[in-house]
């Protein structure tokens, strides 16, 4: 809707559209810039009330503002306006969404453009580092959950004049502001053409849940895919070295993460903290990180099966102390899921301040009464532990609550089915990861299928900086 020269015009159709006097945080005032009339709309506590002070008195000294009369709005903000971002727009929809966005609005009798200052200012916590990319050494920022101070964080590790980000938004409610990064010299062209068109046509009402809300629009996937389509990271450092192998950033404004695309399953299995220590540390720590991936999967299924269908076998390898009947292994395996699980979730969403009393609880009065009570067995909650603990040990969560579900299935087919539906349950698990869906339908198993040796070895292996440059390695 475009604006018109008469200012009552445009007072009337902003009052239509804005509950001016029944919302207590939009502010509207009359002014007059000499003889001219003009109308000023803000959002209460969104912007800086001292920069607007400073501008609006500059504009009503009479010493200062010589011209009686605006003849000229973009000369007069030109020479009068000396604040830097400032911007005219004769589109009603676009300053209403630019005003519900934090900047301010003015609106000048006689001209059909309004004048955008962008003085707005949020609050926002201190930059810190995410807990849930903890690294014993290295950078101690991540990100927080203004767009702003996110990609001023990126721009400080990568300062190339490539290093472009496109503002866009989705939702028709909450108009979410999102941004693309990329390196336009190392970037697929196409693939971010993609990413642009993909978001121009979502049809949404608002992203309630920040970048997971538009990560299951952007991926739409079945329920018998638990992996996760789209890698995320809180860490600056990580998002630019992601940056500096072609990948593209999606930065969506009140989130403290960022989306990386396109995405890989090895991409769940790295950790800054392989690149904070020596080559050869890293690729240790690397391997026992892989290894992590078959023990939480299979270790309970498996010791399962041997300890319900081959009970001497067990008994001859010492897996289980004494003999137990099958409906009691089956109890005794699934309470204790149930029960590390359950210390699990109640630690995650406590108060750092019980963590310990709930360690001493976890640990010691519930694990020995458990074992006391005959609820399971001590060597059952010892692979459960080592399972628990293997699942915590990688470096995505996500990829941990896949595993977790993925071994409950196998646990239940081979209660079920024995040997053959521990079988059958395992090719299931591993066609589910293979088919999992990706955004541009890019290959789930990349650099391994299609098969880039150069890529691959990177990811198997911590190499030496001056060994793997980015730009030589990951050209798709």
């Amino acid at each position: 809707m475009l604006l018109s020269t008469r200012l009552t015009d445009n007072i009337d159709q902003i009052k239509k559209l804005l509950p001016i006097g029944k919302s207590f945080d939009i502010v509207a005032r009359e002014l007059y810039l000499g003889n001219t009339r003009a109308y000023f709309v803000t959002v209460n506590g969104m912007c800086r009330t001292e920069v607007l002070q400073r501008i609006f008195s500059d504009l009503q000294n009479p010493l200062f503002t010589t011209d009686s009369t605006i003849e000229n709005i973009q000369k007069y903000i030109a020479s009068k306006i000396g604040y830097a971002q400032v911007e005219l727009s004769n589109d009603m929809d676009n300053a209403l969404k630019q005003l519900l966005s934090g900047p301010s609005v003015l609106f000048v009798d006689g001209f059909d453009q309004a004048i955008i200052m962008d003085v707005r200012s949020y609050q926002t916590r201190s930059v810190e580092e995410p807990d849930t990319e903890h690294v014993t050494k290295g950078a101690r920022d991540g990100f927080v959950e203004t767009m702003l101070f996110n990609t001023n964080l990126i721009r400080r590790r990568i300062r190339s004049p490539r290093l472009t980000f496109e503002l866009t938004s989705v939702g028709e409610d909450s108009q979410t502001d999102i941004a693309i990064a990329y390196l336009d010299n190392l970037v697929n062209e196409d693939f971010v053409e993609k990413v642009r068109q993909k978001l121009q046509s979502l049809k949404v009402t608002s992203l309630t849940m920040g970048s997971k809300s538009l990560e299951e629009l952007l991926v739409r996937k079945s329920w018998f895919h638990p992996m996760p389509s789209m890698h995320s990271t809180e860490r600056p450092d990580v998002a630019s070295s992601y940056l500096a192998e072609g990948h593209v950033l999606i930065i969506v404004d009140n989130t403290p993460s960022v989306l990386i695309l396109p995405c890989s399953l090895f991409q769940f299995t790295q950790s800054p903290a392989d690149y904070y220590n020596a080559p050869l540390t890293g690729c240790y720590f690397r391997f026992i990180r892989f290894l992590c991936i078959p023990v939480s999967l299979f270790l309970l299924p498996a010791f399962y099966l041997v300890s319900a269908y081959y009970p001497e076998t067990a008994l001859q390898y010492r897996l289980l102390s004494k003999e137990v009947s099958w409906l009691e292994l089956t109890i005794f395996v699934f309470a204790a899921e149930f029960l590390l699980d359950l210390f699990k979730y109640s630690s995650s969403h406590s108060s750092s301040h019980f963590s310990g009393s709930l360690s001493i609880i976890g640990g010691l009065i519930i694990g020995d009464i458990a074992v006391n009570l005959q609820w399971v067995t001590e060597e059952i909650l010892f692979y459960a532990a080592v399972t628990m603990l293997a699942t915590l040990s990688l470096a995505s969560l996500e990829l941990g609550e896949a595993l977790r579900l993925y071994r409950l299935f196998l646990l239940v087919a081979t209660v079920i089915f024995g040997v053959w539906g521990f079988v059958g349950a395992s090719l299931l698990v591993f066609l589910s990861m293979i088919t999992t869906p990706t955004f541009g339908k890019t290959s789930y198993l990349w650099p391994l299928i299609p098969f880039r040796w150069r890529a691959l070895k990177t990811l198997l292996f911590r190499y030496p900086t001056f060994k793997a440059q980015p730009s030589n390695v990951w050209k798709r």
